[in-house]
């Protein structure tokens, strides 16, 4: 197994930008895919950006264009750059290790209209 600790979440005003990061326990990090999912309160969890071993990313409609998910493999990080944040984009921010199935604590993001 893999432990996840995100962290970068926080209040920000609409428009603004935040960083999501998610840090792994293990150097099997770097052949995994990763991802972030969302959930809003009241919601399901839904996904919001995966990205691969060799860097192709993937990101819900929704979020496209305005987030932007990322990885250092020499820090056996993933990033999320948020920007253009809109009240809609609040919930807990999670990320997954895509082989192991494991999930970080979440972290949340709060954008005030």
């Amino acid at each position: 197994q893999v432990q996840l600790v995100e962290s970068g979440g926080g209040l920000v005003q609409a428009g603004g930008s935040l960083r999501l990061s998610c840090a792994a326990s293990r150097n099997a990090f770097g052949i995994a895919a990763m991802g972030w999912y969302r959930q809003a309160p009241g919601k399901q969890r839904e996904f919001v950006a995966t990205i691969t071993s060799g860097d192709t990313t993937n990101y819900a409609d929704s979020v496209k264009g305005r987030f932007t998910i990322s990885r250092d493999n020499t820090e056996n990080t993933v990033y999320l750059q948020m920007n253009s944040l809109k009240p809609e984009d609040t919930a807990v921010y999670y990320c997954k290790h895509l082989i192991f199935g494991s999930w970080g604590q979440g972290t949340q993001v709060t954008v005030s209209s």
